[in-house]
Formats: C-alpha cells, structure tokens, sequence
C-alpha cells in the first residue's frame, strides 16, 4: 500500500531542518521505502514541511517510519498526518 505523510514544520525550525537533513536523508536512502518526496516551501522559499509517499505494507509500517524519521525525532515538525493514498496520474 501506498501512504502519504503530510508533515508541517515549526515555525522559525529552519535550524533544526538544516542541521538534521542529512541524516534524514540518509534514512530515506537506507530504509528503500520512500517512493517520492520533497519539502513544502514558503513562498519566500523556505523549507516549511515535507510530504513523503511511503510504499509499505500497511499503516502501521507508515506510521512506524513517520515516528523513526530523524527530522521527527529532532522535533522538527508541529503535525504530521498519514493517509492512504492512491496515485491516478
């Protein structure tokens, strides 16, 4: 299945997006689950939030990755959702 995080930065949490971004990305490459994802910007274009498409067995497996990504365990961000999601285009 197919899920997709929705994840909202603090505000004023540049800083801490910075100095953790490459172990987040890291565990993006090392976990081979991620199908597609990118930050949300601001309009001046800051990194806001970040939205992550995970293919992985169930929401469980979903929800399990969202709480184990190092920008969460840092406490980047404000609010996270996950939905199941379903690619039509």
């Amino acid at each position: 299945m197919e899920f997709a995080l929705i994840c909202i930065d603090k505000p004023d949490h540049q800083d801490l997006r910075a100095r953790t971004r490459e172990a987040h990305l890291a565990y993006v490459r090392e976990t081979g689950v991620v199908r597609i994802a990118g930050p949300f910007l601001s309009d001046a274009g800051a990194m806001i939030g970040s939205l992550v498409i995970l293919s992985v067995p169930d929401r469980a497996a979903a929800e399990d990755w969202s709480v184990n990504d190092p920008y969460a365990k840092a406490g980047l961000f404000s609010d996270v959702t996950v939905h199941a999601w379903k690619q039509t285009v």
